[in-house]
């Protein structure tokens, strides 16, 4: 077989197989109710569930349901060192899977097919491999992506996810092996390395899209962080 993307549905059937390939399943909409492995349970938008050579795996999902699914004969390194069976994505990956939907969707191209799944390759190499997480931190991280430029509260995050604060905290920290405003200044700094590399807009726009309205205190967080200024970043 020939590795490969394709876009899928699931029966609402139950059905139970074995493939001699590697396969990997990301949800685009709607979930999977999947068993295999040592996992029992949904796979929803946003992770990942692996399922291995010859495998058995049992499987239904809604009909409206859609998902990337990745047939391949290896699997990245960082997925085979791991015996994890379900992760969560980082935002590129998922991001990306919405323009595979959209390019396998629209026409047939093999060159473009071919340089899409080297892509997807290389962005699964990037993944941390986080753990599932529970769908109330789930939404946390949703809001702190969507809304990083904003001021960003542990009270407020911590009802989003219908918590108390003190349950959040530590609920976070367990899930995702950082404190919640660790996290936060993480992907603002991650954000604005980004953007530091690949546009060239002035420092001050660049500090308000990551959260910091006062240029003195984003130029400050960012030398704490990478242990020198952005000006000197820059390039």
């Amino acid at each position: 077989m020939e590795n490969s993307l394709s876009i899928r549905s699931y029966s609402t059937k139950p059905v139970s197989h074995t493939h001699y390939y590697n396969q990997l399943v990301l949800p685009l909409r709607g979930v999977i109710q999947i068993e295999v492995g040592n996992f029992n349970g949904k796979v929803a938008p946003g992770e990942c569930v692996v399922v291995k050579a010859n495998e058995q795996h049992f499987f239904t999902a809604n009909t409206e349901a859609r998902f990337v699914v990745a047939d391949l004969q290896d699997l990245p390194n960082n997925i085979c060192s791991t015996s994890r069976v379900v992760f969560a994505i980082n935002s590129s990956l998922i991001s990306y899977l919405a323009f595979v939907e959209k390019q396998l969707e629209q026409q047939i191209n093999v060159f473009l097919e071919q340089a899409m799944l080297e892509t997807f390759n290389l962005l699964l190499l990037e993944q941390a491999l986080l753990p599932k997480v529970d769908s109330r931190i789930g939404a946390a991280l949703l809001f702190i992506e969507q809304y990083i430029a904003e001021p960003l509260h542990i009270k407020s995050l911590a009802k989003i996810s219908c918590l108390s604060e003190t349950q959040f905290k530590k609920l976070f920290k367990q899930q995702i092996g950082l404190t919640v405003m660790g996290y936060v200044t993480k992907q603002r700094m991650d954000k604005a390395q980004a953007l530091l590399t690949h546009t060239d807009y002035p420092l001050q726009i660049i500090g308000e899209k990551v959260g910091y309205k006062e240029l003195s205190t984003f130029s400050r967080r960012f030398s704490q962080y990478f242990g020198l200024p952005p000006t000197q970043f820059k390039k």
